[in-house]
């Protein structure tokens, strides 16, 4: 299983990053994959989930400026984040296991980490 993240950078605060991560190879028609995101000194904490059922969920800290949306037949995460703060700040991790919730710390042997993509919001 490999999973292909984009789409981060560096932009000013109240700007639009859309962040997109790719499966490929996941061998389970039920599944999910979940935007995490670990700032320096913080512990990871999940941001957006969607899973291959149509359902979502997402941190308080993002409702309302944050929408997640899941691609099933091309395998295909997207995170559209609008309004960034300075504290959306993060190393971004996209996740694929067989359930996910944004509560979520350690995945199943099913699940797989993506590599990250950094975010970094300036005032």
């Amino acid at each position: 299983v490999q999973l292909l993240e984009s789409g981060g950078g560096a932009v000013q605060a109240g700007e639009s990053l859309t962040l997109s991560c790719i499966a490929s190879g996941y061998p389970y028609s039920t599944y999910c994959m979940g935007w995490f995101r670990q700032a320096p000194g913080k512990e990871r904490e999940g941001v957006a989930v969607a899973c291959s059922d149509t359902t979502t969920s997402g941190a308080d800290s993002v409702k309302g400026r944050f929408a997640v949306s899941l691609d099933s037949a091309k395998n295909t995460l997207d995170l559209r984040m609008n309004s960034l703060e300075p504290e959306d700040t993060a190393m971004y991790y996209c996740a694929v296991d067989v359930w996910l919730g944004v509560g979520t710390m350690t995945l199943t042997a099913a699940g797989t980490w993506g590599q990250g993509t950094q975010v970094t919001v300036s005032s």
